[in-house]
């Protein structure tokens, strides 16, 4: 089974609840997780699969609790062709700027050379009030690639 580290980039909650709730459900299928709200390039482990759930804040901006790795990330460029990752982001489709942080942590980690398993999930919570939902309906899709070989 695989090892998956959940990335929280969260303002209200939101994002550390969906982390949260798919911790458990990879945990049942005998997944092994760690959900880290406080993400520090230095102590995370790139043989594990990271998983970034993020929601956008202000004018398409990072959360506080996650915009020192995106700073790390940015400022050290790490090669990252060894890592998988996937994208939850969440936002408001209301705004112009609907899930921007997601999408762009998604970029962010492309141009590093990581290889995103599946497609990005952009939750959008005047849809979905409990984006738990949204997350588990794509997940049933997602889990899928923990087990192929790519």
């Amino acid at each position: 089974m695989s090892n998956i580290t959940l990335i929280t980039g969260s303002t209200l909650g939101g994002a550390e609840y969906v982390a949260d709730h798919l911790s458990e459900l990879l945990e049942q299928d005998g997944h092994s997780t760690e959900v880290v709200n406080h993400a520090n390039l230095s102590e995370l482990n790139t043989d594990s699969i990271w998983l970034l759930v993020c929601s956008t804040h202000g004018a398409g901006d990072f959360p506080d609790n996650i915009q020192p790795f995106i700073n790390q990330l940015t400022a050290q460029k790490p090669d990252l062709s060894a890592l998988k990752y996937g994208v939850i982001g969440l936002g408001d489709s209301s705004y112009d700027t609907f899930c921007a942080a997601g999408i762009n942590i998604d970029n962010l980690l492309n141009s590093l050379h990581a290889m995103k398993l599946g497609e990005r999930l952009d939750i959008d919570i005047s849809q979905h009030s409990v984006p738990e939902d949204a997350a588990e309906s794509w997940f049933v899709e997602w889990k899928k690639h923990l087990c192929s070989k790519n």
